[in-house]
């Protein structure tokens, strides 16, 4: 018998896993980036409210590993650093490199909770309304990003690529260490 949509998924725990370690990540990229750029101009106002909705996202994750008995992912220490690292390194480069890295991330993350979504069906009602919920926030976070210049970034193409695999490589790598 196959899985079809609305059936129970028995990767739930994993789909919590890169949630957390997403969210996590996403706290730590906006971590970073407000270090170097401080909170007061206009962008680093914009990552500080950004950056709270994440952390938002994060908490509830951090609750449904407790509340299921979801082991985090191994790496988390990792995701702690780089994350960081890309923040800092992104808003070294300038308020649009910033924004750029939101887009990528955003993007990706987009595209990762839609499949989740499908993948969930109404088997699990409680995480797939706080997937909607964030998927939301995330869109509107890459919408923001663009309509700050992200775009205007110095080789946003390359930047945006490169960002967007190592998510995808992320996101890959979280669901199973």
């Amino acid at each position: 018998m196959s899985w079809k949509p609305g059936d129970p998924r028995r990767d739930t725990p994993a789909m919590i896993r890169v949630d957390q370690a997403g969210e996590y990540g996403a706290t730590r990229i906006y971590a970073g980036q407000l270090a170097i750029m401080g909170h007061r101009s206009p962008v680093a106002r914009k990552i500080a409210g950004m950056a709270l909705q994440e952390e938002r996202h994060r908490q509830f994750f951090d609750r449904m590993l407790a509340e299921r008995g979801v082991r985090p992912t191994l790496l988390q220490p990792i995701w702690n650093v780089a994350g960081y690292a890309l923040g800092a390194v992104t808003a070294a480069i300038g308020p649009e490199a910033a924004m750029a890295c939101t887009v990528a991330v955003e993007t990706e993350i987009d595209k990762h909770y839609a499949d989740q979504l499908i993948e969930l069906g109404e088997g699990d009602p409680e995480l797939s309304e706080a997937v909607l919920d964030f998927q939301a926030e995330e869109v509107e976070h890459r919408e923001t990003a663009l309509a700050s210049g992200a775009e205007d970034a110095p080789g946003y193409p390359l930047l945006s690529a490169v960002i967007r695999m190592g998510c995808r490589v992320a996101i890959a790598t979280a669901k199973r260490v």
